[in-house]
């Protein structure tokens, strides 16, 4: 199943990520992407705090929407544009229930496991890992098909870590190497049974010189060609159910050329 979702509002204000988004199903052309309308309760600037999480009203509908979709036609697979990062608490949940094997791997600039209260901004999309342990917001469970365990979580690309979730990462031992060596991550996964994966994208992971429009830009990122690379690898070794491209800003379809194998790698 694929999924056009360019949920904004877990980001706070989120400029341009929801055409972003909207870039990058324009690029694609492909009318198999369903698209989760999203909700009409004031977000961004006009948006409430509730539970130490932004617009939490507005991404409780929106996700809600998600889940109800998924849960009406039960694929196999999942492809997905957004959006922000936040959106991630279904796709993830519902796969780790249907595939007792799964394996996440973040490619991401950023931690994500961040709890409402530790969290120095409040937008969501800081916050999805923490909520898929099921140690966030628990008014936010009832969006989840499932748990995540902590061994179940590899990152790609992170080096900008709060304090707090720098303190989580160690305790629970997730893997989250400084540098890319994609035997080491294959073998890894191996090592731990895994079959399945879910292969998250948010396009700051990249080495801003690479690719700069995204949403944050934070510098010694991976290269293009190491991404692809690794997500090559990881298809060839396992079997790929779902992935997403996310948080990507710019809405001119020809600056996508960078990032455009990787966008046909994870949406094909």
């Amino acid at each position: 199943m694929k999924i056009y979702f360019p949920q904004w509002q877990g980001s706070g204000n989120g400029k341009n990520i929801e055409t972003g988004a909207a870039t990058i199903l324009q690029f694609l052309n492909n009318s198999e992407f369903v698209k989760i309308p999203l909700s009409k309760i004031p977000a961004g600037i006009d948006g409430e705090k509730q539970y130490d999480i932004n617009n939490y009203q507005a991404i409780k509908e929106q996700l809600g929407r998600l889940k109800q979709e998924i849960e009406k036609t039960h694929p196999d697979t999942l492809q997905l544009i957004g959006g922000d990062c936040g959106l991630e608490v279904v796709p993830v949940s519902y796969l780790n229930q249907k595939y007792p094997h799964l394996g996440v791997i973040w490619f991401d600039a950023h931690a994500d496991i961040n709890t409402p209260c530790d969290s120095a901004s409040c937008n969501f999309h800081g916050m999805p890992l923490r909520t898929l342990l099921g140690e966030g917001e628990k008014m936010m469970d009832d969006l989840l098909f499932s748990k995540l365990s902590e061994e179940q979580i590899h990152y790609v690309g992170l080096r900008d870590i709060d304090a707090l979730e720098q303190v989580r990462l160690d305790r629970g031992n997730i893997y989250h190497p400084k540098v890319l060596d994609i035997d080491h991550l294959v073998a890894t996964l191996e090592a731990k049974g895994i079959q399945q994966l879910y292969l998250h994208f948010d396009f700051d992971c990249l080495e801003p010189s690479d690719y700069e429009k995204t949403y944050y830009q934070v510098p010694e990122g991976i290269k293009i060609a190491a991404a692809e690379d690794c997500i090559k690898a990881l298809q060839n070794n396992f079997t790929v159910v779902g992935s997403s491209v996310l948080e990507s800003i710019t809405t001119d379809v020809e600056e996508l050329g960078p990032i455009a194998e990787i966008i046909h790698l994870l949406m094909n």
